[in-house]
């Protein structure tokens, strides 16, 4: 055992460059391939394979020759097994893999842009909505998956756009009561049901509006803007903590914060006051430009 430290250095000098670079591109693409199927029912199907290899490994090791003989030959027609049962799965991949969400995913600024137009987008949108006191209810996902919500609405998988937002949450549109759940800079659902809050110190004053999304920010990370119905007031709760009375720029602060990594680029492109400039121009700030 004394010598192993040896025999692991040698072989790491052993190593030339395109063998470092072979392994990195197979742990980056294994990285990938498995973040696409985490959110599928293949990756329950995957633990049960794994969980297969690491049977017949052990038969192997401890020479169970009639196991290891049967799961060999099971072996052999996995490959043809897994091909049909993932088939869904692996159609929907090579799709994500020939889409510019796919290649947005691997480009940090194409990304930030994404969700910079977003960000952009949902503060004019509440900025009207509140003036016209309709109620909104905009969950930002971050770390922490909010599946279980999606797939309480309806998916939609659009960009956000001030349009969108403004006639999912019109009074009388039949998504209106639920929320509108943005994912990487896409609005990936409406109609969605959150959680309340079970903070039994909240202000009366607060609507189940305001207590799903302090409630959705006390089961995850996630960033909640909401406008109140009956006052048109903006509010965004985080961790449980709920701010009111936003002004639009305040808005758009705080989501910037929050959902954007720090950095000096220009964030001039998509801020609240282009947004409203070019709506009242008809884009002749663009032509301009």
């Amino acid at each position: 055992m004394a010598d192993l430290p040896v025999f692991i250095g040698r072989y790491l000098l052993s190593l030339e460059v395109t063998d470092y670079l072979d392994i990195a591109i197979i742990a980056f693409a294994l990285y990938h391939l498995f973040w696409l199927v985490r959110r599928t029912k293949a990756a329950s199907l995957l633990k049960g394979v794994f969980v297969f290899l690491a049977l017949l490994a052990l038969s192997t090791v401890l020479g169970l020759n009639g196991i290891n003989f049967i799961m060999s030959q099971l072996m052999e027609w996995g490959v043809l097994a897994l091909i049909i049962l993932f088939q869904p799965e692996i159609r929907r991949i090579l799709e994500q893999v020939g889409s510019r969400r796919f290649i947005a995913f691997f480009s940090h600024t194409e990304a930030k842009n994404v969700m910079d137009e977003a960000i952009g987008q949902t503060v004019l949108a509440c900025t009207e909505m509140s003036q016209s006191r309709t109620g909104a209810l905009i969950v930002f996902e971050r770390e922490i998956s909010l599946d279980d919500m999606v797939r309480s609405g309806t998916v939609l998988d659009a960009s956000v756009t001030a349009e969108l937002l403004k006639n999912i949450f019109f009074v009388k549109a039949p998504m209106h009561d639920g929320a509108a759940i943005v994912r990487h800079g896409r609005l990936l659902a409406a109609g969605c049901m959150l959680p309340l809050s079970k903070n039994v110190n909240l202000s009366r004053d607060l609507g189940m509006r305001h207590r799903a999304g302090i409630g959705m920010s006390e089961n995850s990370d996630a960033v909640v803007v909401i406008v109140s119905e009956e006052t048109g007031s903006i509010s965004v709760a985080t961790g449980g903590m709920l701010k009111r009375h936003l002004k639009p720029e305040t808005l758009e602060n705080i989501l910037r914060n929050e959902l954007i990594p720090q950095g000096g680029e220009d964030k001039q492109k998509f801020t609240l006051l282009g947004l409203l400039r070019t709506r009242k121009n008809g884009g002749a700030d663009d032509e301009d430009a």
